[in-house]
């Protein structure tokens, strides 16, 4: 399977070594905030004409965007050493790329899922920052809390933090700071969390240590 193929409408810098590709939405593609698809290209050309080439390569990437109406967005982190993220980041909209998906059990309906508390960690931050504008929008509370030396969508969350809704930025080394966060903000609503395994079983023990259920919480581990 090739997947379907999009455009790529634009892409921009969201922070350190972190680029936003907005891509078209195709017919019939129905994503919510937390569900992620399987990206392919080949690097240098961009349409994948055999799936069956050596030379395609395929990343998964959770939707950074909190709708898909015309165009949906995805976060990339850049590895200088990478087969597919430095090619994409170097794109300047109007090639084309293959999708499939969306993929995840994980999902956000504003028109039910009610107030959030959406908590990343590096390159959770995509996923976590749809959730909570997501929410926001549908006339929700919303609470982010994103651990990350170097953090990405700077502009986003500052606009969130001036609509009042609460953004805690927490450094990568600080166990405690991001403790405290979830602690402090456990009861605001569901949790959501993204990110490396050491991170969210973080999350997870500390929702348990503070007397919530892990299990109750929507944790979805990258690996």
């Amino acid at each position: 399977m090739d997947g379907t193929p999009v455009t790529v409408v634009s892409v921009r810098d969201v922070g350190p070594e972190t680029v936003a590709l907005d891509l078209e939405t195709p017919a019939e593609f129905d994503a919510a905030p937390g569900q992620f698809v399987l990206l392919r290209a080949v690097p240098g050309e961009g349409a994948v004409d055999d799936p069956d080439d050596d030379d395609v390569v395929e990343r998964h990437y959770t939707l950074s965007s909190p709708s898909v109406a015309d165009t949906f967005e995805i976060t990339v982190g850049v590895d200088p050493e990478g087969d597919l993220s430095p090619w994409l980041a170097d794109l300047e909209g109007g090639e084309t790329v293959h999708i499939d998906g969306p993929f995840g059990t994980i999902t956000y309906d504003g028109d039910e899922d009610g107030d959030v508390v959406a908590i990343a960690g590096g390159p959770g931050v995509g996923p976590a920052i749809a959730i909570a504008e997501a929410a926001h929008d549908a006339g929700h509370d919303a609470v982010v809390i994103y651990q990350d030396d170097a953090p990405a969508h700077r502009e986003r969350l500052e606009a969130l933090a001036d609509d009042d809704v609460p953004v805690e930025l927490v450094a990568g080394d600080d166990r405690e700071a991001l403790t405290d966060a979830i602690e402090t903000h456990l009861e605001a609503g569901q949790v959501y969390a993204f990110g490396f395994d050491a991170f969210v079983t973080t999350v997870a023990e500390t929702i348990e240590d503070a007397g919530g259920d892990a299990d109750g919480a929507h944790i979805e581990n990258f690996g």
